[in-house]
């Protein structure tokens, strides 16, 4: 049997069975065409580089404590840093109430602890600097050549940035994940000016109180 008629198989077979999931390890060609994992799923098995070294695998963090996940595009996108600054006024009553925060971007380490310190923030950061997370999730995109010089008139470079030459970005994202690794709220929107009030959050894990 051939490779395209095997694909073709399980991709129908999908379909039929529900299953509205991401292809694994996906990269799509824009934020619009993004296929982010749905409520109700589990999270897929990843890793992420943490500042000071080391790996965490996200399912033996929420096993550990249901988390608040949040994926951003890097510390050099101002939407971004607003958002990271009101995860700060929330990470009292998100650990209070037995959650914590993952926020997840592809900026290289060295980069996170940057941001952490310039915006005083008492959360973890996590490096996906090589994209494997947000291919996992479903919301991995590979930003155009246009928008890549664009970018550069700015003095955002992504290469620098993430330490990496893939050009991918997630979209802005936030899943609540209890300590089944289950999402029982997302939030992603392509439209990068845009993001999760810190309100609907909070209204999310009081309906979803840890165990």
């Amino acid at each position: 049997m051939s490779k395209i008629l095997l694909l073709s198989i399980l991709v129908l077979a999908s379909c039929s069975s529900g299953t509205t999931g991401p292809l694994p390890s996906e990269v799509y060609p824009s934020a619009h065409l993004t296929r982010p994992i749905k409520d109700g799923m589990k999270i897929p098995a990843v890793e992420l580089d943490k500042v000071g070294g080391g790996r965490l695998s996200l399912v033996d963090a929420v096993r550990h404590k249901p988390a608040v996940v949040v994926f951003y595009r890097g510390g050099w996108c101002p939407f971004c840093n607003l958002q990271l600054q009101g995860l700060r006024k929330i990470q009292k009553f998100v650990k209070n109430k037995g959650y914590q925060l993952l926020a997840i971007s592809p900026d290289k380490a060295s980069k996170l602890k940057e941001s952490s310190k310039r915006h005083k923030l008492g959360y973890t950061l996590l490096s996906d600097s090589n994209a494997a997370a947000m291919k996992a999730f479903g919301i991995a995109f590979r930003v155009d050549s246009k928008t890549i010089v664009k970018y550069k008139t700015f003095g955002i470079d992504l290469n620098e940035a993430s330490g990496m030459d893939h050009h991918i970005l997630p979209v802005p994202s936030v899943f609540i994940v209890n300590q089944n690794g289950e999402v029982v709220f997302s939030y992603v929107n392509p439209n990068y000016k845009v993001r999760v009030k810190p309100s609907v959050i909070k209204a999310v894990i009081l309906a979803n109180p840890a165990k």
